[in-house]
């Protein structure tokens, strides 16, 4: 009885204080943000610096494996940043190859030692975990770590990790949770013995032989690693791989990998995965082109089959925020706006936006703005950049060649292209079959260039100074007007001269 009138007791509180704010019309603050990832944490700072009121709701639920991380979200603990310097060690080793053709007199064997590299790059993680609660301190932004879920459109319900409720009220509520890796549900065996990019970036041993199934740029990013590092690996491909890039370079990428030393099973499909007596994971899938059973044993199964938007536990549904049925994702309409007043979504979490997280943070940094009354600019979501940390990088922007038939008509588009060579594969005798540059234009006119597609060397590096001139409305022209930087990979972008239409060899050849 006493533990039913303390509950009561909660709850009348709790309505007194929603009833006393509908009334007054104040609220604790001017903006709430439920998500502490890149996204969520420019809003959240970029409303302070404007004078708002702000807090900021984190709370990581752990992995299937118990995995769990501090502040900042995917990118930085489990995504964007640890891989990145996962890859860099990859491509290290393939520099000490290299070295010796430069040489650098290097006694075998060499060897890499995860344990290592994990220990340093989880402790840069964490380094940044800790910035950014700094910087929330540094810049008033009152920091929860707890779980949020909708009353209505100014109230949350805050959880703690010890069950303690409170109820927090906003003017405006922001939502940029982003998403999960999603494990298959159909495969008897996946979730008990295999783990997903929340969970790689942070073991503490080697995964060993690992088979990969997908083959998003999340699958081939650490499958790439994996096998830079010196691990037996295998992706397992149901269909195409990096689906929405553009085909030709997703073929280049993945032909580099194999001769990197990834092994590809295409067209394949995992049936179930058990584990052995000896603690390898026995894994049976069907060749979809033989039609045959087919079984191999691995130390580590790693499934990257995409990503479930963050929604399920927000309360969503209470408050009337319309969802995509198919995707779970939140509808937006320009200005990040859902279909409830005073609530607002961007990021991963959206419909139809980049899962990217510098556009997460430019579209919450241009929110705050609106919010705040300081600007009425809206995110401009066309031409994104982005690029694939794969053993041979591809770097992006605008259309690809399929992208550009498909609105323009194949006659009305002019693709210029070459295949090139980076002057650091030469002395290391590398193979550069797979480097190769693609510039989509419109064919009439000034040739407005529609897409820029680069594999090679640096690929993000290149294709981030290119990307501004999309935002200007570059041209053909204006591409053969820029003097290259001698001798660099990008600048075969100023040296283009030979169409796909024409037939003719698209080899550099010479300086």
């Amino acid at each position: 009885m006493a533990a039913f009138w303390k509950g009561r007791h909660r709850w009348k509180r709790t309505c007194i204080r929603i009833l006393t704010r509908n009334l007054t019309g104040k609220y604790d603050y001017d903006l709430v943000v439920i998500g502490g990832g890149s996204g969520g944490l420019a809003c959240s700072k970029e409303a302070a610096q404007l004078g708002q009121k702000v807090a900021v709701l984190d709370y990581v639920e752990p992995s299937l494996k118990g995995t769990k991380w501090g502040l900042g979200g995917t990118c930085v603990n489990v995504g964007c940043i640890p891989k990145k310097l996962m890859h860099q060690a990859a491509l290290l080793g393939t520099a000490v190859k290299d070295a010796k053709k430069y040489g650098w007199q290097i006694s075998e064997p060499v060897s890499h030692d995860w344990a290592t590299m994990a220990d340093a790059v989880q402790n840069h993680v964490r380094s940044l975990n800790w910035g950014h609660r700094v910087q929330l301190q540094d810049k008033k932004v009152k920091y929860l770590n707890i779980r949020g879920s909708l009353l209505d459109e100014h109230t949350i319900k805050g959880l703690t990790k010890a069950g303690k409720e409170m109820i927090l009220t906003a003017k405006n509520i922001v939502i940029a949770t982003g998403g999960r890796p999603k494990y298959p549900t159909n495969i008897p065996g996946a979730v008990e013995h295999g783990i997903t990019s929340d969970d790689i970036f942070w073991l503490k041993e080697s995964p060993g032989k690992t088979l990969v199934v997908g083959a998003s740029y999340v699958a081939l990013e650490c499958a790439g690693f994996l096998t830079g590092i010196g691990l037996d690996t295998r992706v397992m491909v149901r269909n195409i791989a990096l689906r929405g890039f553009d085909q030709q370079m997703a073929g280049l990428v993945t032909d580099y990998m194999e001769a990197y030393g990834t092994k590809f099973s295409w067209k394949c499909i995992p049936k179930k995965v058990d584990k052995l007596s000896s603690g390898a994971m026995q894994v049976t899938w069907t060749d979809m082109q033989t039609g045959k059973e087919e079984k191999d044993t691995f130390d580590t199964v790693l499934w990257a089959v995409g990503r479930a938007p963050e929604t399920k536990a927000l309360g969503l549904d209470k408050v009337g925020v319309q969802l995509n049925k198919e995707t779970g994702k939140i509808i937006v309409g320009a200005d990040e706006s859902t279909s409830v007043p005073n609530i607002y979504a961007f990021g991963d979490i959206s419909e139809g936006r980049p899962e990217l997280t510098p556009t997460a943070i430019k579209s919450g940094k241009l929110l705050a703005r609106r919010l705040a009354g300081k600007s009425p600019e809206l995110m401009n979501y066309n031409n994104v950049a982005t690029t694939v940390f794969t053993p041979v990088e591809y770097g992006c922007v605008g259309l690809s060649e399929e992208e550009a038939e498909s609105r323009h008509g194949k006659d009305a588009i002019e693709v210029y292209h070459a295949f090139y060579k980076p002057l650091e594969f030469t002395v290391a005798e590398r193979d550069a079959s797979q480097c190769y540059i693609k510039v989509v234009c419109e064919r009439g006119g000034d040739q407005k260039i529609l897409g820029l597609h680069f594999t090679g060397p640096n690929a993000g590096e290149v294709i981030q100074g290119f990307a501004m001139g999309f935002q200007c409305g570059a041209t053909f022209s204006h591409l053969l007007e820029t003097v290259g930087i001698h001798p660099t990979c990008a600048e075969e972008l100023t040296k283009l001269n030979i169409t796909k239409r024409s037939g003719l060899d698209a080899t550099v050849t010479g300086c």
